[in-house]
């Protein structure tokens, strides 16, 4: 149960199943990737919206949590993700612009996930909880 997956990019991976399902336990699973993709995807957008934007961003970390369905295909029902932004000075608004134009407009992996899960978001500003969204 354990693959190697080489990206177009020319890269390669280790992908593998639990150990209960035929696994070695040597790799993360196909539906993490595709879920740490999506938040790679969405903070890459972020971090750029925000240069462009010549805000003095400093780190941008971006936690997803899912919920999936029960029953095959298990594909993912409801997405959480809180976007934990530093800089000084940062415009709380611009970093919110920069959230939803990603998640609505540039962000090619939350656009395709948003067809099957709820996906939300929540943005923590320098340690301070600012805007959350609840969407479909």
């Amino acid at each position: 149960m354990s693959f190697v997956a080489e990206t177009g990019s020319g890269h390669a991976l280790v992908l593998d199943g639990s150990p209960e399902a035929g696994g070695r336990n040597l790799g993360p699973r196909p539906m993490e990737l595709v879920l740490a993709g999506t938040a790679a995807c969405t903070a890459f957008d972020v971090v750029w919206i925000l240069k462009k934007a010549r805000q003095p961003i400093q780190d941008c970390v971006v936690e997803a949590h899912a919920e999936r369905a029960p029953q095959d295909p298990k594909v993912f029902t409801r997405i959480h993700l809180v976007y934990r932004i530093s800089g000084p000075a940062l415009n709380s608004a611009q970093v919110e612009r920069a959230v939803k134009l990603s998640k609505e407009k540039y962000c090619s992996a939350t656009l395709m996930l948003a067809k099957t899960a709820e996906i939300s978001f929540e943005i923590v500003l320098d340690g301070k909880v600012g805007a959350t969204e609840r969407t479909s």
